[in-house]
């Protein structure tokens, strides 16, 4: 793995790569695992009045705690911990994915108790937002492409996809025309669909943001 970081301002002017770096030590794993259990926990919890004040206390000093180092998206290791699942990025919803022999994505994935909309289930937005860290993943992984954005992400909502259950997902390449990469991807409890969905990604001219 490489370890160089920016220099000095981003120049911008196109949709840059993450440049791979180790900081954040061998903690930052623990630390961005620690911060999801974190939002599990303020997700679900009834506690006392005395416990909420000494928890958002505990919270202000940790807030307190990583202020100074407030650092634009080309220096934060979030996003550029390759070595860690979803490059250590907080906003991701966990994903275990990798390529099978015949050339798709598979993989798991599992919504986190702050992922909760109503009676048990992943609110909606989780689930398009795992479609597109998934489909997204697949048209990068599969086509070759460097850089890539959404251009339209269509789901099916076919279960109630719980929270804190893992699912089995699946992502394949249906066609490339140009920079049109057309890709589909399914939600799996087993042998049931719990959601499926088809995008495009366009891949970019150099320069695009």
């Amino acid at each position: 793995m490489t370890t160089d970081e920016p220099s000095g301002a981003h120049p911008g002017g196109g949709f840059n790569p993450p440049v791979p770096t180790t900081r954040g030590g061998p903690d930052y794993g623990r630390f961005v695992e620690a911060v999801r259990t974190l939002q599990d926990h303020a997700r679900a919890a009834d506690a006392p009045d005395e416990v909420i004040a000494e928890a958002a206390d505990l919270v202000d000093k940790v807030t307190h705690l990583l202020a100074p180092y407030y650092a634009d998206e080309w220096a934060s290791p979030s996003g550029r911990r390759m070595d860690l699942p979803n490059r250590g990025n907080l906003l991701a919803i966990p994903l275990d994915l990798h390529t099978t022999p015949d050339g798709r994505i598979e993989g798991t994935a599992m919504f986190r108790r702050f992922h909760l909309g109503r009676n048990g289930a992943a609110h909606g937005g989780a689930v398009a937002q795992l479609f597109d860290g998934l489909l997204g993943y697949t048209a990068f992984t599969l086509s070759g492409s460097r850089a890539q954005r959404t251009a339209f992400l269509h789901v099916d909502y076919r279960r109630i996809a719980v929270v804190e259950k893992q699912f089995q997902v699946d992502g394949r390449i249906d066609s490339i025309e140009d920079r049109k990469i057309f890709v589909s991807g399914r939600l799996m409890d087993g042998d049931d669909v719990v959601a499926e969905s088809h995008a495009l990604f366009v891949k970019l001219k150099p320069g695009q943001p």
